[in-house]
């Protein structure tokens, strides 16, 4: 992760982005309907409906870090200070997305907090058990299925090393955080749902997660080549707030979810263009292609190596 922080947008809307405010409120209220009134009937029912609000929310989470719905900042974020997907604190996701937005760093094993490349040196220093383990990754099943032990171990990893380095952005990430975690599964125990299923779900609300983000970003000689455009109208582009366009959303971060669609059917060619044809119809076609197929290496095909 770089260094420095990334700084937060300078402008916010001038008025409240209503479409987002009541998603987020439907959202929570799915949740709660979940907990209380699903699970005592059907347990299965309850977790299936958990999972989607938090696959939800976390979409909500990253719409208010680029600036929506409030025009106050702390207004908007206070909306998803706690996280009912207990995994990442909201101020870390925040830092480290703002950061992975810096496109000429976009798949740099170092320098772009989100990125699933290793640098090949390194890479070659890894021990076999490991380097399976990210093989398998490497494929949308494996990324499904280990991608979010994976990916919270080498998140943990990382900021337990800056905390120990006194980095006060980190620490303050997890102080917020954990009362929140406390707070939510809390709540899921004055409720019928039983806290192992929540966790299920959680674990299983990363699992499609790791669908939208597993080939968001190739390895490209040209930065405007590395992001992709997954033509997608059904539920897992309502689920991923459109963000399926990825292309449209790096180079307008500030426009909102419900507005993307439209951007790119009246632009197909340039951003067609401007992502050098990265592009998937749809996530039947990503599945077709890469479910038990590995996208591409995991040590970064453009880095050298020592090999």
């Amino acid at each position: 992760m770089p260094s420095n922080h990334p700084r937060l947008p300078y402008t916010w809307p001038q008025a409240i982005e209503w479409p987002t405010l009541l998603l987020l409120v439907a959202c929570l209220g799915g949740w709660v309907i979940a907990l209380f009134w699903v699970a005592p009937v059907s347990l299965f029912g309850a977790g299936l409906i958990v999972t989607f609000t938090l696959v939800l929310h976390s979409s909500l989470t990253h719409e208010v870090l680029h600036g929506h719905p409030f025009p106050n900042r702390w207004a908007s974020e206070a909306l998803v200070l706690i996280n009912p997907g207990l995994f990442i604190p909201y101020l870390r996701f925040r830092d480290q997305h703002l950061a992975h937005h810096q496109d000429s760093r976009l798949t740099d094993p170092y320098d772009d907090p989100e990125t699933n490349y290793v640098d090949p040196m390194v890479w070659n220093r890894l021990p076999r058990a490991w380097r399976s383990v990210l093989r398998m990754n490497n494929t949308l099943a494996g990324r499904m299925v280990v991608g979010p032990l994976v990916g919270q171990f080498m998140f943990m990893k990382n900021d337990l090393c800056e905390a120990l380095k006194l980095d006060a952005q980190v620490i303050k990430g997890w102080a917020l955080h954990v009362p929140g975690v406390i707070l939510v599964l809390w709540v899921v125990l004055q409720s019928e749902t039983p806290v192992w299923l929540y966790l299920v779900s959680a674990y299983a609300a990363l699992s499609i997660l790791k669908i939208r983000t597993f080939l968001e970003h190739q390895a490209h000689e040209l930065a405007r080549g590395r992001t992709v455009i997954v033509e997608d109208r059904g539920i897992l582009a309502l689920l991923f707030l459109n963000n399926n366009l990825h292309v449209v959303h790096h180079m307008h971060p500030r426009v909102p979810w419900y507005r993307l669609p439209a951007l790119y059917a009246a632009n197909k060619g340039r951003y067609l263009r401007r992502n050098e044809g990265y592009l998937y119809h749809g996530y039947r076609e990503v599945f077709a292609r890469h479910f038990l197929r590995s996208k591409d290496p995991v040590p970064h095909p453009l880095w050298p190596s020592a090999e």
